[in-house]
């Protein structure tokens, strides 16, 4: 190895990002003995060096301690430090959230490849090591999975190299630095270096060792590098698996190869090969044959496993490679993208890798979770945004089923994008060729470690970095590379100049009608949205309008949700309460706040109501119920349906009346109309008829009896002749209020605020303040992005300002109809009638009528609000649900009755926004634990509602969940509309039209009140 002596220079000079470091490899396991085999990773000859280090912090370099590495160094007065994790997370430096601009932006005037002097924190670690028995006399390696953002390394005082890229493994050979007895590793990490230009993804800015650290042995003859290749017949039913193996060590003895199945049953031949017939580079080419073969998919991931084994060329056993193996095509054919000879369509999500205890620094917990939920969820496709993800993430998408694109650790956003200008001026890496060597080098490591993975389809050059002749060659090296896999890049949108730098045609964020205009002009590439629907708050409506595309167009091939989870941080309030938090919470400036809170899963992992709306809009399955059964459409590519179980039920009004289940067999792309004994149902209620699908087995990812697709068919309600109470109607009349009596019940109306100040049922007061209408919601991340705050504020205005100018009374032998005018503060000006119409049978009708006028901005919601104690603190609904959902996005939702709390009603966006909302209500009930309350019921049509512990205002002047004020209310929002929530983007993209309200017509709706 070189005599190298470093120097901080290398930390400017893209040109130099790796010394000493050894080229990347496969990621294969290796054992010497059979038995071994089940250690998986814990392989005998590797030594974990994860654990409680020894740390020193410096701001920047002029104040670390340069002496640190060397042996007689005393590192007893320094702190420690947990490896793997993150130095901001562990009490130095602070956390920093910032989306495209550069984090010195403001601090420091700098053009790449340059980076601070004044800051730029150092981390100074030591640990000590015996190495293990195993390991000793052998050629060993230290592997370094992950160091954010470069790092020096010396062992035993000496100089071992340096290197760069974040999310790649650096490895060292270290065996003539090792000696006997206690070894002394000292790692320096830097937090920024000129990689920092080339790594400015959206995410929180962190550093240090954030992955696993571990030493490696080599047997004398090693199998250091596995490229394997599968090739199908025409008809996929004969597989061939094509393997290069590189030895490294000693060029002699014998190579045997044979597959297994998932069952461990021998499906072919031994292969033998004399090693000494490698190449001069050690290489060794190899052949296997299955006639009948089962294909890997995200569907059916079959998976063999692939043995070599190593002998001396005294038959002794030195070393077994077990290789995952999935065999499957994927192709460009007449411009579909296809999977074993099918049209795929990517229901995809982009995922960070984010804990929101951990950052990025995330455990197989975690990753477990993820895999699980995205299974439950029908996501079969995941973008690595954006970066390279842990190893152990692609094993689990080969074993689970999930469909990859892996991307390059590469962007450079502040570059050539400023405030969403597109200004590329000084760009990186552009054409610049000083950077081309960085970014191809990040793209090997990317090839080399994950080849072997049948659940990566393509290869991504990185996110956002404009487009140049750098990522051109990127994108050459991928095809030369690796022929089996596509090539993406969305770069080339800004820049058709480097068009065949991706092999599909990829954008951000374009609206589905823009997408159908592309595939309406003979498009010469397939579509995918890499990024759509972005998921920040209150968001993923509208997302129908691109699912859609998926059966109207081949060539639209699915697309990537934005994103995946939150990524947000636990900070400990003043008092010691763990609180979510985002940027800027940290002190950190600049920031993008909350945009780092995209996800449709919370950071705590918990699934946001936005899942709901994803699961259904994925699902393989279509379900159309009717009066006999219901058409069933299997969208799979390649799994029969008799794989599940096929529930059935109808409900009456929400109550069960019949349910069954079923099995049926329908193949892979066909449509079959089921008969079910639904039965015949001639009465005046509501009935519904709801046909879902279900595991009919245990899977690794879900249970027996999880549902996978559901459809509903609703028969509305007939018109239900309402019989005329015996009591009689009570009316006092006063100076200031109106009070009407009746058996059980009394209301009283005010003159003076233009409504019901009392309502009592059995002597118990509901209402807390005069029901009121309501214009404005809390309004959401997408709003905010959109300006609708400026746009639409006379609505908030109208909401607080409104004043009752007219009332009258019209008393009736059996009810009494009082009706207030409200004028609204807004230019132009309109008015708002409530009227109350009070029956003998103690119901009260209420109809709120807005009055059309042109000239105003759209109508956020028109809704009235009932403000009780907060000792009404359950509720139940017959409507959509279970979770939260909008006229745009409430496809996933179902029709039944559910209960709930304000409280746990109250979505845990990161900022508080306009949540809890119901469509398709037909009455909701809210009561206290002794089961005194109210019930909503519609009229004529359902209606919207929420019940929650907050008012508008108050979750609009929160900034976090932790600001929100102590529970007083319980705020019950009867809505006859309210306008979608928009998912197109969260900066500037509006609602769909079809799902706003128009202020220039006439809105109406009404709904009845009583005691339970």
């Amino acid at each position: 190895m070189k005599d190298i002596s470093p120097t901080l220079d290398w930390l400017e000079n893209p040109e130099i990002f790796r010394v000493n470091r050894i080229d990347a490899h496969s990621d294969h396991w290796f054992y010497e003995r059979m038995d071994d085999i089940k250690l998986q990773d814990e392989m005998p000859l590797k030594q974990n060096l994860n654990g409680k280090w020894r740390f020193s912090y410096s701001e920047n370099p002029s104040l670390r301690l340069t002496d640190f590495y060397k042996e007689d160094f005393d590192v007893s007065g320094f702190d420690y430090i947990e490896v793997p994790g993150h130095i901001q997370l562990q009490g130095y430096d602070k956390c920093q959230y910032i989306n495209t601009m550069y984090p010195w932006e403001g601090h420091d005037e700098l053009r790449p490849p340059h980076i601070s002097k004044s800051y730029n924190p150092v981390g100074s670690y030591v640990t000590f090591f015996n190495i293990k028995e195993e390991l000793k006399n052998k050629q060993t390696f230290i592997s370094f999975q992950g160091v954010e953002t470069a790092f020096y390394l010396w062992l035993n005082g000496k100089f071992v190299g340096y290197s760069e890229d974040t999310f790649t493994p650096s490895e060292f050979d270290i065996t003539e630095y090792l000696k006997e007895g206690e070894n002394k590793l000292a790692v320096e990490v830097y937090k920024r270096s000129s990689a920092s230009w080339i790594e400015d993804q959206d995410f929180w800015r962190f550093s240090g060792i954030f992955r696993d650290v571990y030493l490696y042995a080599v047997p004398y003859t090693h199998i250091n590098d596995l490229f394997v290749k599968t090739d199908l017949s025409d008809d996929f039913k004969a597989g061939t698996l094509n393997a290069t193996v590189k030895i490294s060590g000693n060029i002699e003895g014998r190579l045997e190869a044979y597959l297994e199945d998932s069952k461990g049953n021998k499906v072919t031949e031994t292969l033998t090969q004399d090693i000494s017939s490698a190449s001069s580079n050690g290489e060794l080419n190899l052949s296997l044959k299955i006639d009948r073969v089962n294909l890997w998919s995200a569907e059916e991931p079959t998976l063999y496993t692939l043995y070599l084994l190593i002998h001396t060329k005294d038959n002794v056993l030195t070393e077994i490679v077990p290789q995952k193996v999935g065999f499957r095509r994927f192709e460009m054919k007449d411009k579909i993208m296809c999977l074993n000879g099918k049209r795929i369509v990517f229901k995809g999500i982009n995922r960070h890798e984010f804990s929101a205890r951990r950052g990025r620094s995330i455990t197989k917990e975690d990753m477990l979770w993820d895999i699980n939920f995205l299974k439950q969820h029908n996501i079969n496709a995941v973008r690595t945004s954006h970066y390279p993800n842990q190893s152990l993430w692609y094993r689990l998408c080969d074993e689970y089923g999930i469909y990859l694109i892996d991307e390059a650790n590469l962007e450079s956003h502040g570059s050539w994008q400023k405030m969403g200008q597109c200004e590329p001026s000084w760009n990186v890496p552009g054409n610049l060729p000083e950077w081309q060597d960085v970014i191809l080098d990040r793209a090997s490591s990317m090839v080399e470690r994950d080849k072997n993975h049948p659940s990566i389809l393509i290869w991504s050059c990185g996110n956002e970095s404009y487009a140049g002749e750098d990522i051109f060659q990127m994108s050459e090296y991928f095809r030369k590379k690796d022929p089996s896999r596509l090539v993406h890049y969305e770069g080339v949108f800004w820049n058709r100049e480097y068009d065949k730098t991706s092999d599909m045609e990829s954008r951000m964020y374009a609206k589905a009608a823009d997408i159908e205009k592309y595939l309406n002009n003979d498009p010469k590439k397939p579509y995918i949205s890499c990024e759509y629907m972005h998921a920040m708050g209150n968001s993923c409506g509208g997302m129908m309008k691109y699912t859609e595309l998926e059966d109207r167009y081949s060539m639209y091939q699915g697309g990537f949700i934005w994103d995946y989870g939150d990524q947000a941080l636990y900070r400990k309030t003043l008092d010691g309460k763990e609180v979510l938090s985002y940027g800027g919470d940290f002190t950190d400036r600049p920031t993008d706040y909350n945009f780092c809170g995209n996800g449709i899963v919370y950071a705590n992992r918990v699934p946001s109501p936005k899942a709901m709306e994803v699961k259904y809009l994925y699902q393989n399955i279509k379900i159309t119920p009717d009066k006999n059964g219901a058409i069933i459409k299997n969208q799979n590519l390649f799994v029969n349906t008799d794989k599940y179980e096929l529930y059935y039920k109808v409900e009456k009004e929400g109550k069960l009346l019949l349910e069954g289940k079923t099995k049926v067999s329908i193949a892979a792309g066909e449509e079959k109309h089921v008969e079910l004994p639904f039965g015949e149902y001639n009465c005046p209620e509501e009935i519904v008829f709801t046909v879902s699908m279900h595991l009919a087995e245990d899977t690794i990812w879900a249970n027996k009896g999880h549902e996978i697709a559901f459809g509903q068919k609703v028969f509305e309600r007939k018109e239900i002749t309402k019989t005329s109470p015996d009591s009689k109607l009570k009316i006092v009349y006063g100076d200031v209020n109106i009070g009407v009596h009746g058996k059980d019940f009394k209301v009283i109306f005010s003159k003076q605020y233009g409504g019901i100040i009392s309502l009592r049922y059995s002597n118990k007061e509901f209402i807390t303040r005069t029901p009121m209408p309501f214009f404005w919601r809390a309004i959401t991340d997408n709003d905010r992005g959109n300006r609708h705050d400026f746009r639409c504020a006379q609505w908030l205005s109208a909401t607080y300002g409104l004043k009752c100018v007219d009332g009258s009374i019209e008393p009736h032998d059996d009810k009494i109809i009082l009706n207030y005018i409200y004028q609204l503060p807004i230019t132009p000006t309109t008015t708002v009638t409530m009227s109350y119409e009070v029956s003998s049978d103690s119901t009260i009708k209420v109809t709120v009528a807005y009055k059309g006028v042109e000239g105003l901005p759209e109508l956020p919601v028109l809704g009235m609000n009932f403000k009780l104690l907060s000792e009404f603190n359950t509720f139940s609904w017959y409507g959509m649900g279970p979770d939260e959902n909008y006229i745009d996005r409430c496809e996933g939702a179902k029709l039944g009755i559910y209960e709930s709390t304000p409280l746990n009603n109250l979505s845990k966006y990161l900022v508080p926004q306009e949540c809890g909302n119901r469509t398709g209500t037909r009455w909701v009930m809210v009561k206290n634990q002794k089961g005194e309350g109210l019930k909503f019921a519609y009229e004529k049509s359902p209606f919207e509602f929420s019940v929650l512990p907050y008012s508008n205002m108050e979750l609009e002047n929160a900034l976090h969940q932790e600001d929100l004020p102590p529970v007083n209310f319980t705020h019950v929002n009867i809505i006859g509309k309210q306008m979608g929530i928009g998912g197109d983007d969260s900066w500037g993209a509006p609602v769909l039209p079809e799902f706003c309200i128009d202020s220039s017509k006439d809105l109406e709706f009404s709904f009845i009140i009583s005691n339970i």
